[in-house]
């Protein structure tokens, strides 16, 4: 039995306007496993946000396939979709998007209330403890720090326990030391609470810590198309030493006792 949470299956991407035809993705294809950490990776304006808001089924593909825990995304409605993403997702953005007329409590209590979860405000309460907020539950967004209302926005995403996280470039707001400590708190919870995390960064330091890379270029996953030439050229040798091992250097184990 697969344990895909994500599958995107040769997405392609074009907007079109008065002076022509713009290919924003080209051909993205591959897996993301339960549990995985991957990182998006690419040049500016290279399609990775893109690619995010296509995955959580917030832009549509020009063609192609995004399945989200077996479902395609793009054989249900919008209504569907969206009741897809609220039982499924979390999002970490890098302009926080907190609601400025609702406290740092209630902004964690919202997508609880909205899927209807009993004991929001004792939920909510817990998880903002657990990023370190508990002296600010009744704080609004604008008198928090840009650090604190990331971690408001981790608390949020975290606290409905999703498959699946998608962050996009969330240090891209803050300094290096407090974008650190905010990343360091991120991969903590993911590995609490056994997310698949998807992050979209320019930063070669966080992509590092993830699981694996996929680098857009030019609208293209570059990088996962040179991984699997190089998993399929590692496949032929195996069978090519399991033909004969001794014309490849390895001794042969014919006669050995055991």
């Amino acid at each position: 039995m697969s344990d895909s949470i994500i599958s995107v299956e040769h997405v392609f991407k074009s907007v079109t306007d008065s002076t022509g035809t713009l290919d924003i993705l080209r051909d993205i294809d591959f897996v993301l496993n339960a549990r995985e950490t991957v990182a998006i990776v690419g040049a500016s304006g290279s399609g990775k946000s893109t690619l995010l808001s296509i995955i959580a089924g917030l832009d549509t593909p020009t063609r192609g396939t995004v399945r989200l825990a077996g479902q395609d995304l793009f054989a249900l409605n919008e209504d569907e979709r969206a009741e897809l993403r609220g039982n499924k997702l979390g999002f970490v953005f890098q302009s926080f998007q907190l609601l400025g007329n609702l406290s740092a409590l209630e902004n964690v209590m919202l997508p609880l209330e909205l899927a209807g979860k009993p004991d929001a405000r004792k939920a909510a309460s817990e998880m903002l403890a657990r990023v370190g907020l508990s002296g600010r539950l009744r704080h609004y967004p604008k008198v928090l720090s840009g650090g604190e209302q990331q971690r408001v926005a981790l608390a949020r995403a975290f606290v409905v326990q999703p498959a699946v996280l998608l962050a996009d470039e969330p240090t891209g707001s803050l300094d290096f030391a407090t974008g650190e400590k905010v990343m360091e708190l991120m991969f903590d919870l993911n590995r609490e609470q056994g997310t698949t995390l998807v992050l979209v960064t320019h930063d070669d330091a966080i992509a590092a810590r993830c699981d694996r890379h996929i680098t857009i270029e030019a609208g293209t996953n570059v990088h996962h198309v040179i991984e699997a030439a190089f998993k399929a050229l590692a496949r032929a040798l195996r069978a090519a030493v399991a033909l004969d091992p001794t014309e490849h250097g390895v001794p042969s184990t014919k006669g050995t006792l055991v």
